[in-house]
């Protein structure tokens, strides 16, 4: 099954020249713009939402950003439609039943079957056992084989937990037909990223009498514009003005569940952090990891007339010297 390429750089607005820094801000802009928590129409946001988590996925990463520029050079002759050494597009390749094999592709994953094609790792896997000889296993049930796939989860999934449908496309062995099926998949609360969720009975089918294979879907998180995911606590920035950092002030600090309020000691250095107890994520039981967030001091990008007098008379009055040792 041919895929359509998808160009990346485009999806976040920028060229294929681009610093590493330039596909962050690019990505914290759009995200924070298309986030399901602050989209006005959730629907369309969340599909775009996942485009540009897919797309910063990759371009963040330089090995795969090294993968995807290469391809994008020759995609249009075939590389996009080519499924790399054992991997089919997009798809888990089944255990083959005699008389043919099954394909799988999913669907409401949160990747596209171009991610899953040349970045997901997507395989098979076999369901074990012991062997058997060639004439027995004409006649011996074979279990079908487990099928694994990639599962993009938010960060409020992670802290609510979520129920998410889930399709299956097979192509039928015996028909040649293509067939969906759709699970809901219920994805549990404080789940880790690497972790895989099982769906019993839903992988390739047995055969002889064999049982059904299950699906896997490992837990893959999507990239917040905001925080970063250390086990259980999340780590930001926190953004202050320069008088808020030397005289003290209380400000407001986003979390998963709504703004709380800081307060930041007078003389607040770059990089200094404060924690916010219990806002981060699950962490086993009833218990909450920690919000951290780390200051960042920023500085007016424009001055008025009336603000550089006073920062001139700040500055004539002042006996501060950063670079005076102590």
């Amino acid at each position: 099954m041919a895929v359509d390429f998808k160009d990346y750089y485009r999806v976040l607005g920028v060229t294929p020249q681009a610093t590493d820094d330039e596909i962050k801000k690019a990505f914290r802009s759009l995200a924070r713009q298309y986030h399901p928590d602050v989209a006005k129409d959730k629907k369309s946001a969340e599909e775009k939402f996942k485009e540009i988590n897919e797309a910063n996925e990759v371009l963040s990463n330089p090995e795969s950003r090294r993968k995807f520029d290469q391809l994008g050079a020759d995609w249009k002759t075939g590389g996009a439609q080519r499924p790399s050494p054992g991997r089919g597009a997009g798809r888990s390749s089944a255990h083959e039943a005699p008389g043919g094999g099954d394909d799988f592709q999913f669907e409401g994953t949160g990747f596209s079957d171009f991610f899953e094609q040349f970045f997901g790792g997507r395989a098979g896997r076999s369901s074990g056992g012991s062997p058997v000889g060639e004439e027995e296993s004409a006649q011996a049930a074979q279990r079908g084989r487990d099928i694994q796939g990639d599962i993009l989860i938010t960060l409020d999934e992670v802290l609510k937990g979520a129920l998410r449908a889930i399709s299956v496309r097979r192509t039928n062995a015996q028909t040649g037909q293509e067939e969906t099926e759709t699970y809901q998949v219920r994805i549990p609360q404080g789940v880790q990223a690497g972790q895989s969720i099982r769906v019993a009975g839903k992988g390739g089918e047995g055969a002889n009498g064999g049982g059904s294979g299950d699906i896997y879907l490992r837990v893959r998180y999507a990239q917040h514009p905001d925080w970063q995911v250390n086990g259980s606590d999340l780590l930001g920035q926190l953004e202050l003005a320069p008088w808020e950092a030397v005289l003290g002030a209380t400000v407001p600090v986003p979390t998963l569940e709504g703004s709380v309020s800081v307060k930041v000691p007078p003389g607040f250095q770059a990089g200094q952090k404060l924690r916010v107890r219990g806002k981060g994520l699950p962490a086993g039981g009833t218990k909450r990891g920690d919000l951290y967030v780390e200051a960042s001091i920023q500085i007016p990008p424009q001055l008025s007339p009336a603000d550089a007098v006073l920062w001139k008379q700040l500055a004539a009055q002042n006996t501060f010297n950063p670079r005076k040792s102590a």
